[in-house]
């Protein structure tokens, strides 16, 4: 896992953890921890010479910028380039959130920091990428998508430019938002126990979607795939509340959309605009973060201004507003109550189990007679031992 597993550590009675291997550099929440990326071999000189042709222009202004496991050779990557092209600027791998506030031009994001003094910020500039193809690359150029990309991946020796079709990929993400405002049952799953602020992110999903009239469901299943979550099927939408290299899941295989907090908040907060700026970490979403945005005052239902799905044609409400609170079951009557009725005005998942044809075994208590235990049948499904085989 790219996460420290402080989890893991707490029930040994762990007061550090040493985190081997590939890492998001999310901060830790409880425990101190300590980062071995290991070092993998780079040819500077190759590198460099892949990086002169991809960039000859000596007054280019690139950020360059690599994966943990090639840190340590960054140094001197950046005497060989300084000298000739004067614009250039590295980033350096940062284990734990600097104190005090950010300097002017300065960018701190994903465990990087680096200065930029290019006019235009990020926009005026290209990044260079030394690692393989990966999630930590596609998570960059998500959330980078004004900034032309090039990579130099050192297993193979070849510098390419980047064609990952940002738009296209953004076009995806924006449709995923649309399902989200169409949902009305959405499940968040924990996808990590140790990166700080999960605790405060799921508290601001829940209230969001309070607000918005959502019902959610809170769901810890480890690390999801599609046989998991196809078992919840009252659910219309799920958000991943993971490290911000996780949180982007290809949910094409799913039953159900996948999205990241940072996409329900474009869905259910109307304060919030698409400004062509992707945020995948989800700590950007909290009060006093650089990225947070208030949720506006509450309405009534009737003050709500409808608008039109672009998914379904159908009317919906777009304004948050409180929704009503559920009338109290009365507890003096002597009639026998539908349970399942009386729950699925409470509970989605009551009402979807009612809207089913098929709802389960039936027990048929006392209509059954008793019988004594048989032996049943033995091998294995393809070939049971009293099955006549065909010649």
């Amino acid at each position: 896992s790219c996460c420290v597993d402080e989890v893991a550590a707490e029930h040994a009675g762990a007061e550090a953890v040493l985190h081997y291997g590939p890492a998001c550099l999310s901060p830790c929440g409880k425990l101190p921890a300590l980062h071995i990326f290991g070092q993998q071999p780079l040819d500077i000189g190759h590198c460099a010479e892949a990086f002169r042709e991809l960039y000859p222009d000596r007054q280019s202004r690139v950020v360059v910028l690599s994966d943990v496991v090639y840190a340590h050779a960054m140094g001197e990557l950046e005497q060989q380039l300084c000298p000739e092209y004067p614009n250039i600027a590295f980033s350096r791998v940062v284990c734990e959130d600097p104190p005090g506030p950010a300097l002017p031009g300065e960018v701190r994001q994903f465990g990087r920091q680096f200065l930029v003094e290019a006019p235009g910020g990020l926009q005026d500039c290209a990044m260079f990428y030394v690692g393989a193809e990966g999630l930590a690359l596609t998570s960059f150029m998500l959330t980078w998508n004004c900034c032309p990309f090039s990579s130099f991946n050192p297993a193979t020796g070849c510098g390419r430019r980047e064609t990952f079709n940002v738009n296209r990929a953004l076009m995806r993400r924006l449709y995923l938002v649309e399902r989200t405002r169409d949902a009305q049952v959405v499940g968040i799953l924990v996808g990590t126990l140790g990166v700080a602020g999960y605790l405060a992110v799921l508290q601001h999903l829940r209230k969001l979607l309070h607000r918005a009239g959502k019902r959610s469901y809170t769901l810890a299943v480890g690390k999801p795939n599609p046989a998991k979550l196809a078992n919840f099927l009252e659910v219309d939408v799920f958000v991943l509340v993971a490290c911000a290299q996780n949180s982007l899941l290809d949910s094409s295989d799913f039953y159900r959309p996948v999205v990241t907090p940072y996409e329900l908040e474009l869905a259910c907060n109307p304060a919030r605009k698409w400004t062509g700026n992707y945020l995948t970490d989800f700590r950007d979403l909290l009060p006093g973060a650089c990225a947070h945005v208030e949720l506006p005052p509450a309405v009534s239902a009737a003050e709500a201004v409808p608008d039109i799905s672009l998914i379904t044609g159908e009317m919906r409400a777009a304004h948050l507003c409180d929704p009503p609170a559920p009338q109290p079951l009365p507890s003096t009557a002597l009639a026998c109550r539908d349970q399942t009725r009386a729950l699925a005005e409470i509970s989605p998942a009551a009402s979807f189990l009612e809207s089913r044809s098929w709802r389960g075994l039936e027990q048929q208590l006392g209509q059954t007679p008793v019988s004594k235990a048989v032996q049943g049948r033995r091998g294995i499904a393809i070939a049971y031992e009293d099955e006549g085989r065909e010649q």
